[in-house]
């Protein structure tokens, strides 16, 4: 009794300062700061003198001002996140009582079985059914947007082989219950008995054969995709005493000319439905590729949640997406390492914001119900909730729906199912606007979560040793710069918004955590440092004109120390967070490619947006590899079939400062004095190194995945023009 009793007052997750981070950190911000203030003291002083001398001209000297303000605001923003990192610590195995659990809902969306394949979704499915938790306690629903045939016949075969599936993972206490992952390899034999192993080989023929029926189901996957339909929704439940968890298929109603506002409109109809199907109190947000790798994450969940020091003000518990088919040298930055870095950062303050997937939240912060008022009729919630009295009736804290019991559906329950799955049901509520998430941007995540944080909430970032998710990153230049750019396009619709962080975010939360927004939103806005100094010193490198000071300037230490103090910073990170050297390499390069294309599309697109001429588009990332694309990935070398629009402006960059780096620098050599254009070939050589796979792939590759020669005449078009032009604007 006493030993249970010391157990239980032992606390179910801790905190640590991350302290030699934390010291790092604010040691550079002061060398760095100081050395920035210097910098522009001498900008300052040197506009000043241009103007009244007018020896240099003076629009390529502001246009590199403008850029290294740009570079410094963006650069304060960022050290919010590394004023006071945190790592946390949960223990599961002090959670004693199963029945005091909590109930779960899952939610996985997809839209599309031919660039989703239906396998990988339902081992997605199959790995959240098979969550180490009470199965009466949880509930899977998959949202099909495409609302296809294929999709819901992949989910009764799921329900078919879940039957054998989990009982097997229950017997064995398997650790790995992605079945395509475990039988693949992804776990150690559990055991040499004559019984395990017969049990294993009934089980992957189960299997076999379900990856079968997926295959010959989706042969005609593409036509199967509708954008035009009614609502369905089927659940599948195991009347043997709650035996399996429930599962769900849902397709919302799609109908031309009605939005569907995303992802967004899709985890709307999933929280409504589900409201009156299990109404868990708390629900898991999961991509259709990013299976449960630990299915211990809920219980681990559970340890904030359970927690009663900090559970009220938990909104969500952020887990960090990891993947598992990132290659040795993840040339891509597939990783998104420097993300999770900031999340640690984040949790110092009043938690992260949310990535997308792989988070529980509460349906009380995503509903706003703190604020719903005892007494208030119906008719008031209904302009909160929408038109469904059972909707309604679900928001009471004592509301138990009856499918959760015995599985059946009535005709009247199917009713209101069909009215809250239809297109038109957010219309005269608050749904998307005060009520669940938040439409008008593709990132619907961030949105939400910027909101629920200036409401008062909190979130917690966990980042533990096995991962609890695992995904598929992107494995080709391609889907990494238009992903990239969808969500840069996203976050600066919020940047542009009236909920920018930079005035919506100060005044509800704290001065760090709105800068930490504002970093995020107005990342795209590197775009506009990149090409000015990408672009102009190369230029006045050509033309002789001096931007920076002499090598034997007291100034040029200055210089040369943020340059290399950021650098050194960089890695830093990188090593501390455990990873290698040629990680913090690869990530600089991702991050020039980023802001030259990236950033840049996502700005303009944005403005457009924002003025009403062009439409938020989202587009899915395919999923489905060709094995030519995948063997370069693997080994390390840039698959540049991409459209021209988006490698077009890395190769003119590239030529542009070639060009001007060779000319320079024999003008240098000639000249007696060329120590004062030594930064502007330096710069030049920098970039040069750092994107030495865009020479390779324009002039020294043959393969399939190299440059087109169309692009590479385009690139030298544009190049030449540029020149040509630059030469002059330059000297005004």
């Amino acid at each position: 009794m006493g030993e249970d009793t010391a157990s239980s007052s032992l606390p179910l997750n801790e905190c640590r300062l991350l302290k030699t981070n934390l010291i790092i950190n604010r040691l550079h911000m002061f060398l760095n700061g100081s050395a920035i203030l210097a910098l522009f003291y001498y900008r300052a002083t040197n506009l000043f003198r241009i103007i009244q001398t007018k020896e240099t001209p003076i629009i390529p000297y502001l246009i590199v001002c403008i850029s290294e303000f740009f570079l410094t605001a963006l650069w304060v923003l960022h050290q919010a996140y590394r004023w006071r990192p945190v790592k946390r610590t949960v223990y599961p195995e002090r959670l004693k009582d199963d029945s005091k659990l909590p109930a779960v809902d899952v939610f996985i969306c997809t839209a599309d079985p031919s660039k989703e394949p239906s396998l990988g979704v339902m081992n997605t499915v199959i790995s959240a059914m098979s969550l180490d938790y009470p199965p009466d306690k949880l509930s899977v629903y998959l949202s099909d947007d495409g609302g296809s045939w294929v999709t819901l016949e992949a989910m009764r075969e799921s329900w078919k082989f879940a039957k054998w599936w989990i009982p097997f993972c229950r017997k064995y206490n398997v650790k790995n219950r992605c079945p395509e992952a475990f039988f693949a390899g992804g776990e150690d034999t559990l055991s040499t008995s004559s019984v395990f192993l017969n049990d294993k080989k009934e089980v992957e023929e189960k299997y076999q054969e379900f990856q079968d029926n997926l295959e010959k189901n989706s042969v005609n996957a593409k036509s199967s995709v509708s954008r035009n339909h009614a609502p369905t929704v089927e659940v599948m439940s195991d009347a043997k005493a709650n035996a399996l968890p429930l599962l769900i298929y849902v397709s919302r109603e799609k109908r031309p000319g009605h939005p569907h506002h995303f992802k967004g409109g899709a985890l709307n109809t999933l929280l409504r439905v589900s409201a009156v199907i299990s109404n868990a109190p708390y629900f898991l947000v999961l991509d259709c590729d990013m299976y449960c790798g630990d299915p211990t994450s809920a219980r681990q969940a559970m340890c904030f949640y359970l927690d009663p020091k900090i559970s009220s003000q938990i909104a969500w518990v952020q887990y960090p997406q990891k993947f598992r088919n990132t290659s040795l040298y993840d040339i891509y930055d597939g990783r998104l390492h420097p993300i999770w870095r900031e999340g640690q950062g984040l949790d110092g303050l009043r938690g992260p914001a949310i990535y997308g997937c792989n988070f529980f939240m509460t349906r009380e912060a995503i509903y706003g119900t703190k604020k719903v008022q005892k007494g208030l009729d119906v008719i008031q919630l209904k302009k909160s909730f929408g038109e469904s009295n059972e909707f309604i009736k679900s928001v009471q804290s004592n509301y138990k729906p009856s499918v959760r019991n015995d599985g059946k559906v009535s005709d009247e329950l199917q009713k209101e199912i069909q009215l809250l799955a239809s297109s038109t049901y957010c219309n005269n509520s608050e749904w998307g606007l005060e009520v669940g998430y938040i439409y008008f941007t593709v990132v619907e995540d961030s949105m939400t979560s910027l909101l629920l944080h200036c409401k008062g909430w909190i979130s917690v970032f966990i980042d533990p040793a096995k991962p609890c998710f695992l995904g598929a990153c992107t494995s080709s230049l391609n889907d990494m710069l238009v992903q990239q750019t969808r969500w840069s396009f996203g976050l600066m619709q919020i940047g542009l918004s009236k909920f920018s962080p930079l005035f919506y975010g100060p005044v509800r939360m704290s001065i760090l955590q709105s800068m930490c927004y504002t970093a995020l939103v107005f990342d795209a806005l590197y775009s506009v440092p990149f090409y000015g100094l990408a672009l102009i010193p190369p230029v006045c490198l050509l033309k002789g004109i001096s931007l920076y000071p002499k090598v034997d300037d007291p100034y040029f230490l200055v210089f040369a120390f943020i340059f290399f103090s950021s650098l050194l910073k960089h890695v830093q990170e990188v090593l501390s967070y455990g990873d290698d050297l040629k990680t913090s390499f690869y990530e600089l390069r991702v991050w020039m490619m980023k802001s030259a294309v990236c950033y840049f599309y996502a700005t303009m697109n944005a403005i457009l947006d924002k003025i009403g001429s062009s439409e938020a588009n989202f587009s899915l990332t395919n999923k489905d590899i060709e094995e030519e694309q995948l063997k370069r990935h693997q080994d390390g070398i840039f698959d540049f079939q991409a459209s021209p629009m988006l490698i077009a402006p890395l190769c003119t960059l590239y030529i542009v400062n070639v060009v001007s780096f060779v000319i320079g620098t024999v003008k240098i050599i000639r000249s007696q004095n060329g120590s004062e254009m030594f930064v502007q070939a330096f710069i030049s050589l920098f970039g040069i190194l750092v994107n030495y796979h865009l020479l390779e792939g324009m002039f020294l590759r043959k393969d399939k995945g190299r440059i087109a020669p169309f692009i590479i005449l385009l690139s030298l078009a544009i190049s030449a023009v540029f020149l040509f032009v630059g030469s002059f604007i330059v000297v005004y």
